[in-house]
């Protein structure tokens, strides 16, 4: 309907005639208006500013950043945004270890076999490098990174871009002679682009989970098929050998690769690198201030890709962050504080991937056909190949065919999962892939208040095997176990926890077996946030690696997932160290200050030691010279017995006779002859007491056996026994041995350091020393402990009203490189006697500790 114009009156007309009807009805015109107030303009509801976004990449197409080294080389990087700030920490980081980033990339890259041959050891057959290399391209993490870098966050994409070319632009500046000599000049030693970070990133990931699968994937294949590679059809073969396996031989043909072939699969291990850690997070109702402190100490190895490096970054406004982080993590600090709140993380207890058992449809002969809620699914083949080096500057294309289904790649164990005719396994991680963890680090990095910290949970899923402990300025503690978990139906949870037979299947093998062949016992996805454990308070939250449990033992965390750990089960004596410290050895107002936690920290005592040290000596004593006998030998305590009275129950390095203890620890362990056994209703003093029995005799006297086998006096000082030692560039020893404080997990120490003789995940050269034997980690070669595991990036932080206050150490050193100013500066820090150091933040304190600087701009490369 169309309305007639001069029916609709101006907006003006209508106002105008409003007021004339008001004034009408006040009684004429000749009023002057001195009664009329005017009306008070309400308060305008103040509009929360949105925040502005932290600038992800440069835009003026020149990376620019600002790095300051202060004492024992620790850069502060500033830059305007992540991209160059990024360039400048990527660029610190190869200055101080570039060789490990070099040698993660191929090994991520599966490129080992290409430069350094099939095998581990030259010959021998253990096809090492074949096996990573074809376990990755199985997992196809250069794949996923491929797929999925573009469709990363900005701010991702921007640090990944930046730290890579820092990182490169070292690796241009740098002569040769100048860089670390344990890889300078190798072919290997190359550029890296952002595809080659996130494949090492995804490959990270699955340290805990498929990564130690590499094997059983590689061995995979259906009855009748071979495993074995096979030369590309234009491969030209000189020789050929016969290639074997543990389950399998083949005759030699054209079709064998010129080598042996000879790996030993077996059943993983779930933790191979033995990752541990302890972690604080105390409260305004805990510490005399009234403010949050964090207490970091995580328990890594000292050498090869899982090696701490400290820095600081900068970005006004926006960023100011501090802490250490582990190699290739391009420009979040993992451990560390900002302004708000301080964190650290703990290596978690909880399982990251399912193994399934898959039903196989018998009318399929090929084996590639099973059954999931009755309808057929196909396991399918993945054709992969790699170049693998057979003389010098000669390499050759070996082909492989992987097994896939729709749970991920499969696996086989000769004698435990094996591929018959009737069954087969495969494995399904919940990291493959985890994209998150740039954003979700950077997000605990940025945040304002513990509700940031935690709204960095909500959001992100990228703390990919660790628990949090966290306080905040305003003296909140929070933790949770927001590692990457699989989201098991109730279903499965509840056949994994009543079904005999999948029990005792995963207490044999130590990891979860799930049926394959119905859709309920699959899982889609990480546990989400809700359901994680955690606790948050403004008392304390403490974790040393015995699952979430006890985070806080007035609030024990029962009712999740039972793949994130046990509850109710006997502690590590670490952790029962670690809850008598938190809940007995606080001041005499029951709060805590900085330095009493720093004493803590680096206390070296034993908990073993204050349960059974009076008791071992009255029965040691007793047996006086009469011998017993070990293993065939007849073996006098006494002498072992007299050092052991001498000792004053600490690792410390003027310790007499510490080492006695540690090799009864070793023995007791194996039998323990607890006069009390553990109790659920009190599992910080349960177990304890020493039984005074024929086995605690002969244990000691085992103990005593071992430190006389390895040559070393039974009533020296643990610095005489205990020590580092670096390795030269080649690999080998340097001599100089430094001795060093501090306990091990077996005696129940709290600052725990151990020995690592196998696999750092590197291929660069370092010297160890083998242990006596499988009950020990004392090396007669070694005549001792030759440390080379345990506290690494320690820290202890305490918010005050002037700001945050650090202190903290790495204790091998900022610098892999063989000697460069700081590749052993805090290592003898340390040694000399252990002790934390002041940890600088603000501008003031960087200004006053500058040792050099450097405006690293891309516009000069």
């Amino acid at each position: 309907m169309n309305i007639p114009k001069k029916r609709i009156l101006p907006y003006r007309t209508l106002l105008a005639a409003s007021i004339a009807a008001t004034l009408i009805g006040c009684g004429g015109n000749d009023n002057n208006f001195d009664n009329v107030q005017t009306p008070t303009a309400p308060e305008p509801t103040p509009v929360e500013p949105t925040p502005t976004p932290i600038p992800a990449f440069d835009t003026d197409g020149v990376l620019t950043a600002e790095i300051t080294w202060t004492t024992y080389g620790v850069p502060h990087v500033k830059a305007d945004n992540l991209e160059s700030m990024a360039y400048g920490v990527g660029y610190a980081f190869a200055k101080d270890n570039l060789c490990i980033l070099a040698d993660q990339i191929i090994k991520y890259n599966s490129e080992r076999s290409k430069y350094f041959g099939p095998d581990n050891q030259a010959g021998s057959g253990d096809s090492e490098h074949l096996i990573n290399d074809f376990g990755f391209l199985t997992l196809g993490i250069r794949a996923l990174a491929e797929e999925n870098l573009a469709r990363m966050s900005a701010n991702s994409r921007a640090m990944f871009q930046g730290y890579t070319a820092g990182y490169n632009r070292y690796l241009a500046d740098t002569p040769v002679a100048d860089q670390d000599q344990s890889c300078a000049g190798q072919p290997w030693v190359t550029d890296i682009d952002s595809t080659d970070l996130l494949t090492y990133s995804l490959g990270v990931a699955l340290l805990p989970g498929a990564a130690n699968f590499l094997g059983p994937m590689f061995l995979a294949a259906p009855e009748g098929e071979s495993y074995l590679p096979t030369p590309a059809a234009n491969t030209n073969i000189a020789t050929q050998v016969t290639a074997t396996s543990s389950n399998t031989t083949l005759l030699t043909n054209e079709n064998a690769a010129p080598f042996k072939i000879n790996p030993t699969i077996t059943l993983p291990e779930k933790n191979p690198q033995d990752m541990g850690s302890n972690g604080w997070g105390l409260g305004s109702d805990k510490t005399t201030n009234g403010m949050g402190m964090v207490l970091g100490n995580p328990h890594f190895p000292h050498t090869g890709n899982l090696r701490f490096w400290q820095f600081h970054t900068q970005i006004p406004g926006y960023l100011n962050v501090t802490g250490g982080s582990l190699t290739g993590l391009p420009g979040a600090v993992n451990i560390g504080f900002n302004e708000n709140v301080a964190w650290t993380h703990t290596f978690s207890t909880a399982e990251h991937f399912v193994v399934y058992q898959l039903t196989l449809d018998e009318d399929d002969s090929a084996g590639l056909t099973h059954s999931v809620d009755g309808s057929k699914r196909t396991i399918y083949k993945k054709p992969m190949q790699i170049e693998v080096a057979v003389a010098p500057g000669q390499t050759i294309t070996l082909n492989k065919t992987a097994y896939y289904t729709n749970y991920g790649p499969m696996i086989e164990v000769p004698g435990n999962f094996e591929w018959t005719a009737t069954n087969a396994f495969a494995i399904k991680d919940a990291n493959l892939p985890n994209l998150d963890v740039v954003d979700h680090w950077l997000a605990m990095n940025m945040a304002g208040s513990m509700d940031e910290f935690k709204q960095a949970f909500k959001d992100y899923d990228g703390v990919i095997f660790n628990n949090t402990m966290s306080a905040s300025a305003d003296g909140q503690v929070f933790y949770i176990d927001d590692s990457t978990v699989p989201n098991l139906t109730e279903t499965a949870i509840s056949e994994l926890t009543t079904n005999p037979v999948l029990v005792q299947t995963k207490i044999a093998a130590g990891f979860t077996v799930l049926p394959g062949f119905a859709s309920a016992f699959d899982f889609d996805g990480p546990v989400p946030y809700e359901e994680a454990p955690k606790y948050e308070g403004t008392d304390s939250v403490q974790n040393s690696n015995n699952s979430f449990w006890l985070t806080n033992l007035s609030s024990p965390i029962t009712g999740v997932s039972p793949l994130y750990g046990n509850v109710e089960n006997q502690q590590s004596l670490r952790s029962r160290l670690a809850q008598q410290f938190i809940e007995s050895e606080a001041g005499s107002d029951n709060t805590f200050t900085p330095d009493e936690v720093e004493t803590l920290l680096l206390n070296n005592r034993s908990m073993l030691a204050d349960m059974v040290l009076p008791s071992l000596l009255q029965a040691c004593t007793a047996q006086g010279s009469a011998p017993v006998s070990v293993n065939g030998e007849d073996v006098d305590i006494s002498a072992g017995c007299a050092a052991l009275a001498s000792w004053d129950g600490t690792m410390n390095k003027d310790s007499v006779g510490a080492h006695v203890f540690r090799e009864f620890a070793f023995q007791f362990d194996r039998d323990p002859q607890w006069e009390t056994p553990f109790s659920v209703d009190n599992p910080v003093t349960t177990p304890s007491g020493l039984l005074q029995n024929e086995t605690t005799i002969n244990q000691f006297a085992a103990a005593v056996q071992v430190v006389n086998q390895a040559g070393v006096a039974l009533d020296a000082t643990l610095g005489e026994v205990q020590f580092v030692e670096r390795s030269l560039p080649n690999g080998t020893a340097s001599g100089v041995k430094l001795p060093w404080a501090g306990a091990h997990n077996i005696e129940g120490g709290f600052n725990v350091f151990s020995i690592v003789p196998n696999n750092n995940g590197t291929l660069l050269p370092r010297h160890t020393y083998a242990p006596l034997n499988s009950n020990t980690i004392m090396s007669a070669e070694a005549q001792g402990y030759h440390i080379n595991y345990g506290s690494s990036w320690m820290m202890v932080i305490n918010f005050t009203e002037e700001g945050p206050k650090g202190r903290g150490i790495l204790s091998y050193s900022q610098s892999r490189a063989y000697g460069s100013e700081n590749s052993l500066d805090q290592t003898e820090l340390y040694s000399s006697q252990p002790r934390l150091r002041e940890l600088y933040f603000t501008d003031e304190e960087i200004s006053a500790n500058t040792i050099s600087t450097l405006t690293l701009s891309s516009e000069e490369n």
